[in-house]
């Protein structure tokens, strides 16, 4: 880092993901991070109090980066809502298995939080059960779905939960095998089945 520029928790956070990227979560340290800024590890900590702190904020850097495609399909009221659930359960794989396969070190770092029991992990989840609802409900008043149950907030979550073989990390390692989007492609179908009056 030249010494005319500010350290920001932004330029912290992007290069953390690529010491990451570059030792893994298991062996990455603020040090390391540090070093790539061309700062102490003191002026790191200004910003991000421990090491967790600084790979929850990774973390949720790198969810919201998902969270804000889905976000676009589910404010794309000019769909039908069974349409909008489709687009966003395929974005949603997709993403996910992006992430799995072409960024394995901040999966792997993800996964490190879910192991934690990490409050991002939990937010993100309610962020995409919240989706969910949003166009459940969406799609009940304007007539094209009909819930099996009358709380559009438990429905989105049983609608999440049914999928998640396409979503829980741990499920990743079969997100490439023969026949996943086959498997995909059918639970997606039944469960809108299940969804339109």
């Amino acid at each position: 880092m030249a010494p005319t520029e500010t350290l920001t928790a932004e330029r912290i956070l992007a290069t953390t993901e690529d010491v990451l990227r570059r030792h893994g979560a298991a062996k990455a340290t603020v040090v390391d991070v540090a070093r790539a800024l061309g700062v102490s590890h003191a002026a790191v900590y200004r910003h991000f109090r421990t090491k967790a702190a600084l790979r929850e904020a990774v973390t949720e850097r790198w969810l919201d980066r998902t969270t804000a495609e889905l976000r676009r399909v589910v404010d794309d009221r000019s769909v039908p809502a069974d349409e909008r659930l489709r687009r966003w359960f395929t974005t949603l794989f997709a993403a996910k298995r992006e992430k799995a396969g072409a960024d394995p070190e901040l999966f792997a770092t993800y996964e490190v939080l879910l192991g934690e029991n990490s409050g991002v992990v939990e937010r993100h989840i309610a962020d995409l059960v919240d989706h969910l609802r949003l166009i459940l409900q969406e799609g009940v008043s304007r007539g094209e779905l009909a819930l099996p149950v009358a709380d559009a907030a438990l429905a989105a979550r049983a609608v999440f939960d049914a999928t998640g073989r396409f979503h829980d990390p741990g499920y990743a390692r079969e997100w490439s095998a023969p026949g996943i989007d086959e498997a995909f492609t059918a639970v997606v179908e039944l469960t809108l089945a299940a969804l339109r009056p």
